[in-house]
C-alpha cells in the first residue's frame, strides 16, 4: 500500500494561453503560451493499492456528505461508459480506461482519507483526482512514466469526459510550488520556479453565475489566424504581452519582489479588460471589478486579479503579510464569497549538512591506529597538501553551508578534530609558514566555528549513524555526504552546491547520481527512473537497489540513455536528506527495539526508499567527479586522480 498525496492548483498568470499556444501547430506566427502554475497546501490524501476492480472508496469526513463510494470492473467499455456520464467519478473512469487501454494495467484501490480541498472551487479539484489516479497506476504497476507522463495521462483521461479542460490544470502533478508552463503546439515545458519570500495569497470564489464554454467559444474564434484589429489585440494579449507578464512574473518571484508581483497582478487585469473582456459578452464581470476595485481591501493587499476563464468566475489576491490574509479571507467570507487562504513558501536554502566518520576504516588498517582515514593528506590540483576531510569541509563553505555535524564514534575521537580546527598553531610553527598559509591558517579556525559533534556509541549501520544528528537538523533539510569520500566539480561551482540548486527548485528528497558502466552496478546503490528533463539531469527516482548483481540490473535497473540504450545510475555520495527521512530512520530503530534486535543494522538506503514511496525522489547527474578513499585500490585511484 502507498501513501499519496495530490495538491490542487491556482493559476497565477497566463490564463488561456494553454489554448492559445496550442494553435502554433496551425499558425506558426502564434507565439508559445506560458503560465505561472502553483500547486496549493489544499489537496488530496490517499492510500493505493492493487485491486481486481477499479474502486474509490472514502473515509475523509470533509466529503462524507456528497460521497458515496464508486466501483467498477476494469472492463474498457464499462469505463469508458462511466467517463462519458458525466457522473460524480466520470474523469477518474476516464483516466482509468485510458490506463487499461494503453497499459494493459489491472485495477487499483483509491481510499481518499482526508480532502482539504474545496470542490467546484476554481481549484482544479477534478484535475487532482484525475493525477492521483494516473499516479496510482503509475507506481503500482511500475509504469516508469516521469511526472510529465503522469500528466499528460490525466490530461487525456479528463478529455474523455465532457469536459475540455485546459493544458494548465494537471500541474498539480508538479506538487507544492510554483512552476513555469510552456505550451508550444502539442509540446508542454515545465520549468520549477524559486520563490525567495512567502507569498500570501487569498483566493475566493465570486459566488455568482459564469458561462466558461460561451467564453472558450468566444475566445477561440480569433484562432488561428486573426482577421482584424480586435482579434489582433487578443493574440497580443495572450502572446508577446503575456509572455513580458510571465517573465517580469519570475523575477519578481525569485528577487522577493512581492510589492511589484502585485503590482504586476493589477497590471494583467488591465491588459485583460482592455484587450482580451471586449471579445465576449460573457466576460463583463460587474463583481469581480467591484471587488477588486473594493477600497477596503487595498489595506491587505499589494495587487489581484481575476481567476481561470475570468468572468465572474473567482479572484486572487496577494496579501501583504500573513495577518493581512487572514483579515481578507475573513472580510471576503463576511460579503458572501467562499474565501479560501493559499501559502506559496519559499524553498528552504540548505543551511547544514552532516558528515559521517564514524568508522574505524578497517580496510586501510594499520595506517588508522593512528590516524582517523579522514585526516587522510591528499595533494589538490593547486598544490596543496590537505587532509580529506578538509577537502570536505571547504566545498560545504563554498556551497553556503553555515554549519555542519560530524558523527564521531566516540568522544575520545572529538580531540583530533578539535586540536586541528580549534587550536591555533604554535607561533613558532606559524611564522615559519609563507603569508598565504598564515591567511589560510586563519581560515581553518573559522571552519572549526560552525562544527558540531554528536557520537555513534552503537555500530548499528549508516542509517544509525545518520540519525544521531536528527536534533542538529531539526525540521530542515540537510545536506549529508560521505566522510571517506572527496569531490571534485567539473565546473566552477562546487558539486554540493549544483544539488542544493536543484533542492531549490524541486524541493524533493534528492540523491546525487552518476553513471555506472554495467560491469560496476554491484559495488554502488543503484538507482533508476524516468528523466524529467530533456538534458537527462534530473531523474524522478522509482526504484533503488543496493549493490545488484549485473543481471538484475539488466532487467530492471535501466535508464533510458538519449539513443534509447539502456544506461546505469549509481549513487554519487552527497544527498539532501528531508525531515521524513529522520522520521522514518526513528520508526525503523523503535521497530527493530520492540522486536528485541538492539544491535540490528538501521540502513539509510531502506529509510530512502520508503520515504521515495510516499513523497518521491529525485535523483540529480552533478557535473563532476567522486573520489572513494574507504579501501585501499580506491585511495590509489583518488592519489592518482584527484591532483590532475
Amino acid at each position: 500500500m502507498l501513501r499519496l498525496f495530490v495538491p490542487g492548483r491556482l493559476c497565477i498568470f497566463g490564463e488561456h494561453t494553454d489554448w492559445a499556444g496550442h494553435y502554433r501547430t496551425m499558425n506558426a506566427d502564434i507565439l508559445p503560451g506560458m503560465a505561472i502554475v502553483t500547486g496549493i497546501e489544499q489537496g488530496i490524501y490517499a492510500e493505493v493499492e492493487k485491486s481486481k476492480a477499479f474502486e474509490l472508496v472514502s473515509e475523509a469526513p470533509e466529503i462524507a456528505d456528497i460521497w458515496r463510494d464508486f466501483s467498477c470492473c476494469m472492463n474498457e467499455r464499462e469505463l469508458k461508459g462511466v467517463a462519458k456520464s458525466g457522473s460524480f467519478f466520470c474523469y477518474s473512469a476516464g483516466v482509468a480506461s485510458y490506463m487499461l487501454e494503453w497499459y494493459k494495467v489491472g485495477g487499483v484501490r483509491i481510499k481518499i482519507t482526508k480532502m482539504t480541498l474545496p470542490l467546484k472551487s476554481g481549484l482544479s479539484s477534478s484535475a487532482a483526482i484525475c493525477v492521483l489516479v494516473a499516479r496510482a497506476f503509475n507506481l503500482l504497476y511500475h509504469l516508469n512514466l516521469n511526472t510529465l507522463g503522469e500528466m499528460n495521462i490525466a490530461y487525456l483521461g479528463e478529455l474523455r469526459t465532457s469536459s475540455r479542460c485546459g493544458r494548465l490544470d494537471q500541474a498539480c502533478a508538479f506538487g507544492v510550488k510554483p512552476t513555469q508552463m510552456v505550451f508550444d503546439g502539442d509540446e508542454i515545458e515545465v520549468k520549477p520556479l524559486n520563490v525567495k519570500k512567502t507569498l500570501h495569497l487569498v483566493f475566493a470564489d465570486l459566488c455568482a453565475s459564469k458561462d466558461t464554454i460561451r467564453i472558450l467559444a468566444d475566445l477561440n474564434k480569433a484562432y488561428p489566424f486573426a482577421r482584424n484589429e480586435a482579434e489582433c489585440l487578443e493574440h497580443d494579449a495572450f502572446g508577446a504581452k503575456n509572455q513580458a507578464f510571465v517573465q517580469r512574473a519570475v523575477r519578481y518571484m525569485a528577487e522577493g519582489e512581492l510589492e511589484k508581483l502585485g503590482r504586476l497582478m493589477t497590471e494583467v487585469e488591465e491588459l485583460f479588460n482592455r484587450q482580451v473582456a471586449p471579445m465576449s459578452p460573457a466576460l463583463e464581470a460587474p463583481k469581480l471589478n467591484r471587488v477588486l476595485n473594493d477600497p477596503q481591501i487595498s489595506q491587505w493587499v499589494y495587487g489581484g486579479k481575476g481567476v481561470g476563464s475570468h468572468g465572474d468566475g473567482a479572484v486572487q489576491f496577494l496579501a501583504r503579510d500573513k495577518e493581512s490574509q487572514l483579515a481578507l479571507k475573513n472580510y471576503l467570507n463576511k460579503q458572501g464569497l467562499r474565501a479560501f487562504t493559499l501559502t506559496v513558501k519559499p524553498v528552504h536554502t540548505i543551511r547544514k549538512a552532516i558528515v559521517p566518520v564514524a568508522g574505524f576504516g578497517t580496510r586501510l588498517y594499520p595506517a588508522t591506529r593512528l590516524l582517523k582515514k579522514d585526516f587522510f593528506p591528499m595533494l589538490c590540483a593547486d598544490g596543496v597538501v590537505r587532509p580529506v576531510i578538509l577537502i570536505l569541509l571547504e566545498e560545504l563553505v563554498k556551497s553556503g553551508i553555515e554549519e555542519v555535524c560530524l558523527v564521531l564514534g566516540s568522544e575520545e575521537e572529538r580531540r583530533q578534530y578539535e586540536e586541528f580546527f580549534e587550536q591555533p598553531l604554535p607561533d613558532e610553527h606559524l611564522l615559519k609558514l609563507k603569508p598565504q598559509f598564515q591567511d589560510y591558517e586563519n581560515r581553518i579556525l573559522e571552519i572549526g566555528k560552525h562544527l558540531h559533534y554528536v557520537y555513534q556509541y552503537a555500530k548499528r549501520g549508516f542509517g544509525h549513524a545518520v540519525y544521531q544528528a536528527a536534533d542538529f537538523a531539526g525540521n530542515e533539510p540537510v545536506l549529508l555526504l560521505l566522510g571517506d569520500t572527496i569531490y571534485r566539480s567539473n565546473t566552477k561551482k562546487p558539486c554540493a552546491l549544483q544539488l542544493i540548486e536543484q533542492y531549490e527548485r524541486y524541493s524533493q528528497l534528492m540523491v546525487s547520481v552518476h553513471p555506472v558502466p554495467l560491469d560496476q552496478v554491484s559495488h554502488y546503490g543503484i538507482l533508476t527512473g524516468t528523466w524529467e528533463n530533456k538534458e537527462h539531469t534530473v531523474l524522478n527516482v522509482t526504484k533503488m537497489c543496493e549493490k545488484p548483481k549485473a543481471s538484475y540490473a539488466v532487467d530492471y535497473l535501466g535508464v533510458s540513455g538519449a539513443e534509447g540504450q539502456k544506461e546505469y545510475y549509481g549513487v554519487f555520495g552527497q544527498y539532501v536528506l528531508t525531515p521524513e527521512v529522520f522520521q522514518q530512520l526513528a520508526i525503523d530503530i523503535r521497530e527493530a527495539d520492540e522486536k528485541g534486535d538492539q544491535m540490528a543494522e538501521i540502513e539509510l538506503t531502506k529509510a530512502l526508499d520508503t520515504v521515495r514511496q510516499q513523497t518521491g525522489m529525485v535523483g540529480v547527474c552533478v557535473d563532476g567527479n567522486m573520489y572513494d578513499m574507504g579501501n585501499p585500490t580506491a585511495l590509489r585511484q583518488a592519489m592518482l586522480e584527484f591532483s590532475k
